[in-house]
């Protein structure tokens, strides 16, 4: 690790479907140890048009993890180890609205939690961390990627909630139209903790939301077929976006994430 560590400057969290080495140049695979356990994966370091990116599978290479079981932790530990200061966060989910299509992407600004027994914090014991989530994800990030992504010519939401449920099962149709009514606008499983975990450690970070299909409040049967195509429509979509916004991320940092303990701490 001692290699790579400090070279880094961005990291990315891909979800299901996104985990291709061929995206980056001179790939290396590193194993870093964490005071909480393994990361998903191996942490995949190379070079994405001359930024330095370490990867990680969310789910592992081979997606043998579900979501609930996701070591959220050591996996937001091995970036910061590494380096990194920012975060991109690729994720598939499903709508709760009408106008955000299958294959649109939402560069969302809010969340919900309805997760219920996931280890949120890195503040155990020892001091208190009040960490504010009032606006949980990177501004500077947030428009960087939406005016990327417009740039592409991809159908792009710019703002939107996503509610994130426990897992691994789906919801049922009575939650998924409360989730409506609350004024959520995605649905997914991955989100959370994660994002607040990246706050703690001071850490910018920017959810990329996929949409593969209408949640089950349309009562629009959608069959495995059309969500694996339009997960893989994502994918080269989300590939194109990164390729085009991870080159024009400034190295210096004009937001405030990473001074999110300076009043957080008791």
């Amino acid at each position: 690790m001692s290699s790579v560590k400090g070279e880094v400057e961005i990291g990315i969290i891909g979800g299901t479907g996104v985990y291709d080495p061929a995206m980056f140049d001179e790939v290396k695979e590193v194993k870093v140890y964490t005071p909480y356990g393994e990361p998903s994966d191996l942490v995949f370091v190379g070079s994405l048009r001359g930024k330095k990116v370490a990867f990680i599978p969310r789910h592992g290479r081979n997606h043998t993890i579900p979501p609930h079981r996701v070591n959220y932790r050591a996996n937001i530990w091995a970036l910061k180890e590494l380096g990194v200061q920012r975060i991109v966060a690729p994720a598939a989910v499903g709508s709760l609205r009408e106008d955000f299509k299958p294959g649109d992407f939402v560069i969302v600004d809010q969340f919900i939690d309805r997760t219920k027994k996931r280890v949120d914090t890195f503040y155990e014991g020892g001091r208190v961390c009040h960490i504010s989530a009032a606006d949980p994800f990177c501004p500077e990030l947030r428009r960087i990627f939406y005016e990327g992504a417009l740039k592409v010519g991809l159908n792009v939401h710019d703002g939107g909630t996503y509610v994130c449920i426990e897992g691994p099962r789906f919801s049922t149709r009575a939650e998924s139209k409360l989730f409506r009514s609350w004024g959520a606008d995605v649905i997914g499983m991955t989100l959370y903790p994660e994002c607040v975990l990246a706050r703690e450690m001071e850490l910018c970070y920017v959810s990329i939301s996929m949409v593969t299909d209408y949640d089950v409040w349309a009562e629009k049967p959608v069959s495995v077929k059309e969500v694996v195509e339009t997960m893989k429509r994502n994918t080269e979509n989300l590939k194109k976006l990164l390729r085009e916004v991870i080159p024009k991320i400034p190295k210096e940092r004009s937001c405030e994430c990473g001074f999110a303990l300076r009043d957080a701490l008791v």
